[in-house]
C-alpha cells in the first residue's frame, strides 16, 4: 500500500517512514497539512497516518477537507497525537479520523493498526467489485447478456442528445425473430433459448462500432440504435443482421416463411433530430417492422421520421374503410384492417397515435377489441374513435364500449374528421 505520512517533526517522520517500510508498504511523505493536500491532488494513496498538532493546518482541519475533496471515496486516516483526552477523541473521530494512536507509537502497535486498516480496505474493494459486478448485471438481460430494456432506454437517450447537439442523423432498428413461438411450441423453451442466444451473437457481429447500442426489447424483439447513421447505413446494417442469422443455419421445420431460423427488421432514420424524440424513432422503427413481417418476413425495411401521426382504421366495410382512408390519406399515415383480430395485432404492434373503429366492427365478439385495448399498457393511452351509424341517437359513447370517450356520427365529412383527428393529435 501507499501509505501518506503527514508529520511536520524531522525525527518522527524518520522513525514512522522506517516503521511503514519495514511493514512492507511504501511511505509518502508530507510535512505539513498543506502539503498533504497538494501531494493528494495529483497521488491516489491507499492510507494515511496523520499527526494532529501542526503549524497552519492541523491534523483535524486537514482531515476535514480531505474528507471533503474525497467525497465518497473512503481510505482509512490514522491521528497520531501526544494528546490523551476524551474531548481530544471526541474530536478526531468527527473530523473523520478511523483510529487514534498516542504517542510515543511502538513499531509493533504502528504495524498491527495498519495491517487492522489494511483488512477493512480489503473489504471495502471487494464490497465496491461485488457492488460494481451487480451494477454491470442489473443492466444486462439474463439470458442473452445484452443490455435490457430499460438499460437500453438510457443509454439511447444519451445518444439522442449527443445527435442533436452534432447535428448527426441516428437510426434504430427493431428486429423480431419470425415465427419464434412456433419454434418455441415444437422445439421446447430449451432450445428457444439457446436460438435466442445464438442470433444475439449473430447481431452483435454486425455491430462493428463502439457506439451502437444493442439490447433486448421483448420476448424475441431486439433493438439496435446506430448513431451517426443515415437511413443508407440502416439498411446495409440491416441486410447484413438478415444474412448473418439465416447463415446459422437454425433448423426451423415449422416455420411458414424459411426452413431455417430468420428475423424481420424494421428502421427508422431521424436526420435531423431537432422535434422529434427518441420514442418517435422507435414508434417509427416498430411500424417498419410491421410492414416488413406483412410484406413475408425475412427482411428488412427502413423508413425516415416524417411528422405525419399514423391512424389504424379498422371496419368490416369495405366501402366505409376506403372513403375514411380517402379522406385522410393526404394528412396521415394510414393503416387499415377490416378484422377485429388483423386491427389488435396492428395496435400492439405498431402503436398508432389514433385508432377509429366502426362501432358495429367494435361490438363483435362481446367488444373484445376495446377490452384489449384498454387492457394493455401498450395501447390504454392511444386515442379511440368510435364511428357510429347515422341512425344511432346523439349522446355519450355507451359504456359497453370500454375505454372509448370520442365518436363521430357516419357519414363522416372531411371537415369533422380531420377536427377530430387533429384536436386528437395536438
Amino acid at each position: 500500500m501507499k501509505i501518506l505520512l503527514v508529520e511536520d517533526s524531522a525525527t518522527l517522520r524518520h522513525a514512522m517512514s522506517h516503521y511503514i517500510t519495514d511493514a512492507g508498504h511504501t511511505p509518502l511523505i508530507a510535512r505539513s497539512g498543506e502539503e498533504a493536500l497538494q501531494l493528494l491532488e495529483d497521488t491516489p494513496v491507499d492510507m494515511i497516518i496523520m499527526d494532529v498538532e501542526m503549524p497552519g493546518l492541523n491534523g483535524f482541519e486537514t482531515t476535514r477537507l480531505i474528507r471533503e475533496w474525497l467525497g465518497g471515496h473512503w481510505i482509512p486516516i490514522i491521528f497520531v497525537t501526544g494528546r490523551n483526552e476524551d474531548e481530544s477523541y471526541r474530536e478526531g473521530i468527527e473530523a473523520g479520523g478511523d483510529d487514534y494512536l498516542i504517542k510515543p507509537v511502538s513499531y509493533m502497535i504502528i504495524k498491527a493498526k495498519i495491517r487492522a486498516m489494511e483488512r477493512i480496505a480489503e473489504m471495502r474493494d471487494q464490497l465496491n467489485r461485488l457492488n460494481a459486478e451487480l451494477e454491470a448485471l442489473s443492466q444486462l438481460d439474463s439470458l442473452t447478456q445484452i443490455y435490457n430494456r430499460r438499460t437500453f432506454t438510457e443509454q439511447a437517450e444519451q445518444q439522442w442528445l449527443v445527435a442533436t447537439r452534432q447535428q448527426q442523423p441516428v437510426s434504430a432498428l427493431m428486429i423480431d425473430v419470425d415465427h419464434f413461438k412456433l419454434f418455441n411450441d415444437h422445439y421446447g423453451h430449451p432450445a428457444g433459448d439457446a436460438c435466442l442466444k445464438k442470433i444475439t451473437q449473430a447481431i452483435k457481429s454486425c455491430l462493428r462500432r463502439p457506439l451502437d447500442l444493442l439490447g433486448r426489447y421483448g420476448g424475441e424483439e431486439f433493438i439496435v440504435l446506430l448513431p451517426e447513421t443515415d437511413s443508407v447505413g440502416a439498411f446495409r446494417v440491416a441486410g447484413s443482421i438478415n444474412k448473418a442469422v439465416e447463415a446459422l443455419g437454425l433448423p426451423h421445420d415449422v416455420s411458414p416463411t424459411c426452413p431455417v431460423a430468420t428475423v424481420s427488421i424494421g428502421g427508422a432514420t431521424c436526420t435531423r433530430t431537432a422535434g422529434h424524440s427518441l420514442e418517435e424513432l422507435i414508434k417509427c422503427a416498430d411500424r417498419a417492422l410491421y410492414k416488413a413481417k406483412r410484406s413475408g418476413r425475412n427482411r428488412a425495411l427502413v423508413d425516415e421520421v416524417v411528422i405525419h401521426k399514423t391512424v389504424l382504421i379498422v371496419d368490416s366495410e369495405a366501402d366505409d374503410l376506403r372513403r375514411v382512408t380517402s379522406i385522410l390519406q393526404q394528412h396521415c399515415n394510414i393503416l387499415t384492417a377490416e378484422a377485429l383480430d388483423e386491427g389488435l395485432e396492428i395496435a400492439f404492434d405498431v402503436r398508432p397515435d389514433v385508432i377509429l373503429i366502426d362501432a358495429g366492427t367494435a361490438a363483435e365478439d362481446d367488444h373484445r377489441f376495446c377490452r384489449h385495448l384498454a387492457r394493455s399498457d401498450k395501447t390504454v393511452v392511444i386515442p379511440v374513435v368510435l364511428m357510429l351509424d347515422e341512425d344511432v341517437p346523439e349522446g355519450p359513447v355507451p359504456d359497453r364500449f370500454i375505454g372509448i370517450r370520442e365518436s363521430l356520427r357516419k357519414p363522416l365529412t372531411e371537415k369533422n374528421l380531420l377536427n377530430k383527428i387533429q384536436q386528437l393529435m395536438s
